[in-house]
């Protein structure tokens, strides 16, 4: 199997939160299939993939909002939503994309820090939102996860002025959100809602880029559309990605095995004394610092450690995490060459 960046096959890439597994054959055919067209520009409108998602979720095409990756659209919503003196609110350790908004707006961002489970905390996030708020982002789960009910309730005590992000890149492996389809049923209560979800995680197909939002009104997908380039999907990606939604048995069970991995992973950090966050996603938020050692607090001598032992990980300093590293679930192979590199770098 080939590892990303240039790497080599006998790195384990355990740093991205990729998919551990390839696209399944007949997605991978899709996308071969529509490469044959490369000559023609991609349907701009996007239909088949809109009209796909509109059938999976019942969400109207119109309101259904697509990037080049999930990042794509926050950076858009950023772009549309956001300009200097209005505000930005999110929790914080979370996606290490959401300051890239502020920063290139010029807006104000207020990070709230999660709680001592690695949990969003929704009181704190709901006290900072002010008249100058434009944008608040949940991520859900950010590792953690929230129930339906405490978002709703959130949502309920936000202004319609508010729109409001639930970032759900990894709700397919959440067993605390449950039915990957139940949050949809907020939209049609919630018109300033926008759900952003992505083909990169449980679909596998992080090296196209499809992201999509699942929106409660349609102003959301023509302010980031006015904000971005034409041809922004090719139609390979378009492809592959209508294609992946026929396999929603297969996704099921490649859930089910992430799943399992995150319990073994996770139980084999704990009885070796590492702190570990309850995960709802495809990778695990470990502390591997320790207070007695000179960098105390510093997890970049276990991640440097850990490169050189050919395993790459995130650095929870990237995102505010410090002290911490987050493990994306890989192999049975990597994750047991996780764990013998970890005893051997602490």
């Amino acid at each position: 199997m080939a590892a990303g960046y240039s790497l080599g096959a006998g790195v384990a890439m355990l740093a991205s939160n990729e998919a551990a597994f390839a696209p399944l054959e007949p997605v991978v055919e899709a996308a071969r299939r529509a490469a044959m067209g490369a000559n023609r520009y991609p349907d701009p409108g996007y239909t088949q993939l809109r009209e796909a998602l509109a059938g999976r979720y019942g969400v109207p095409a119109q309101r259904i909002a697509l990037g080049a990756g999930s990042c794509d659209l926050l950076l858009a919503a950023g772009e549309a939503l956001l300009e200097p003196g209005a505000e930005l609110v999110y929790g914080w350790p979370s996606f290490s994309m959401y300051p890239h908004l502020a920063a290139a707006s010029g807006a104000r961002a207020i990070q709230v820090a999660l709680n001592e489970q690695a949990v969003h905390d929704l009181d704190a996030i709901a006290s900072e939102v002010t008249v100058a708020t434009r944008l608040v982002i949940i991520c859900n789960p950010t590792g953690t996860a929230l129930r339906l009910e405490q978002v709703e309730a959130f949502l309920a005590r936000i202004p319609d002025y508010v729109c409001v992000i639930l970032d759900e890149a990894y709700v397919e492996f959440s067993l605390t959100v449950g039915d990957p389809l139940a949050s949809t049923e907020l939209l049609s209560r919630y018109p300033n809602l926008v759900i952003l979800r992505t083909f990169s995680k449980v679909y596998g197909l992080a090296g196209l880029r499809v992201g999509y939002a699942l929106c409660g009104s349609e102003s959301f997908r023509v302010a980031v559309d006015q904000v971005r380039q034409p041809f922004y999907l090719s139609g390979a990606a378009q492809a592959a990605a209508v294609e992946a939604l026929r396999y929603q048995d297969e996704v099921e069970r490649r859930v089910a095995a992430t799943v399992a991995a995150r319990i073994e992973l996770s139980e084999a950090l704990r009885e070796r004394g590492h702190w570990v966050a309850d995960s709802d996603a495809n990778f695990v938020w470990v502390r591997v610092s320790d207070d007695r050692q000179e960098t105390a607090g510093d997890e970049t001598p276990v991640v440097e450690a850990l490169r050189e032992r050919d395993v790459i990980v995130r650095g929870g300093s990237a995102f505010g995490g410090r002290g911490f590293v987050r493990v994306t679930l890989g192999t049975e192979a990597e994750n047991d060459r996780f764990l013998r590199a970890l005893d051997s770098a602490c």
